[in-house]
Parts: structure tokens; C-alpha cells; sequence
């Protein structure tokens, strides 16, 4: 059985997908808070911004399934120990900050009670108000956690950018599926 230094092409594919799905979804809030009510995207944007944020939500979910499946390449014997233990924070907290925003973002839609209607294929049932001012609340910790994801992802990029750059390993190379497989320990015995 062949160990490969690049994550399956499968998780290369979320990856990239996600990250220009988490810019885009970003961008479409920072622009949709200042709509007015008679904006003809006072309505639309809305209903776009929650159902792709749906699909990166099934996205994410996919994602950790596909790491349970395939696991992740083990650290490069370059990567101190520190970088490793950062880039596991890193990577925790960019999956937790994403489910902050998923249920923020379900709990802001669905706090009149009414669902969200999913590019007007199937609506998820909205569960009304479940605690006081919860859009507002709700509303705020979604922001935050926007803002907070997106710094993330810059410092996650610069990461991988100084890797690349600086250290001149494959850190980068394995996201990109730029590796070639190596022997497992059991072929190379044989």
C-alpha cells in the first residue's frame, strides 16, 4: 500500500471549493447589511447568502467525513513541533468558527418562525424564537465570527504561503496536489 504526501483529491477539491465559497459568502454580507428595504436585492441576496451558506454547511460536513476517511498527510519532518500544534488550532477553530456561522445564520433566518427556503427546492423548518433578541444575538455572533474566520484564513494562507516560500517545503504543494506518492515502510522492506 502506497502513503501519500497530498491530501486525497477528493479533500483537495472541498478545500478549494470552500475557501473561494467562505470569500464569496463574506463579500455578499458585507454588501447585503447595507441593502435597504427598497433594494430589488433586499429579498434575493438574502436567499442566495443562505443557500450556498447551506451547501458549504453540507460542504463541512462532508469535509469531516472525507478526513475520517482518508485522515490528513502526517507532518513534514521540517514542521517544528510548534507549527504542527499551531496548525492544529488552526485548523479546529476554522472548522468550529464555520458551525458558529452555520447556526448564527439558521438562527437569525428562522427566528420569526418562518424557514429558509433552499434555492426553492426544500425549505428547512425554522424553529422560531428560541431565546430572546435572538436575531440581534444571533446577528452579532454571526458577524463576529465572519470577521474572525476571514482573519483566520488570511494568517492560514500566509502560513502556507511562508512554507512554501521561506522553507521551501510542501506544505502548499500538498493542498494543491502538487506530491507524488512514496513507499510506505512496508514496501520499502520488501
Amino acid at each position: 500500500m502506497t502513503q501519500t504526501k497530498s491530501y486525497a483529491k477528493s479533500q483537495i477539491l472541498l478545500h478549494w471549493l470552500m475557501a473561494v465559497v467562505v470569500f464569496g459568502l463574506f463579500g455578499v454580507g458585507f454588501w447585503m447589511v447595507d441593502l435597504t428595504y427598497y433594494s430589488e436585492w433586499y429579498r434575493i441576496a438574502p436567499h442566495w447568502h443562505q443557500s450556498v451558506g447551506f451547501m458549504l454547511a453540507l460542504a463541512w460536513v462532508a469535509r469531516i467525513v472525507l478526513l475520517r476517511i482518508h485522515g490528513k498527510p502526517s507532518p513534514l519532518e521540517s514542521h517544528k513541533p510548534a507549527e504542527i500544534r499551531a496548525a492544529h488550532f488552526t485548523h479546529a477553530l476554522l472548522y468550529l468558527l464555520m458551525l458558529c456561522l452555520f447556526i448564527s445564520g439558521y438562527l437569525i433566518s428562522t427566528a420569526d418562525g418562518r424557514a429558509i427556503a433552499i434555492f426553492n427546492w426544500f425549505e428547512l423548518p425554522g424553529l422560531g424564537e428560541l431565546f430572546a433578541e435572538q436575531a440581534d444575538i444571533a446577528g452579532t455572533v454571526h458577524q463576529y465570527a465572519a470577521y474572525g474566520l476571514i482573519a483566520l484564513v488570511v494568517i492560514h494562507a500566509a502560513g502556507a504561503l511562508k512554507h512554501h516560500l521561506i522553507d521551501k517545503d510542501d506544505t502548499l504543494n500538498r493542498i494543491l496536489g502538487r506530491t507524488k506518492p512514496q513507499p510506505s515502510n512496508y514496501d520499502q522492506e520488501q
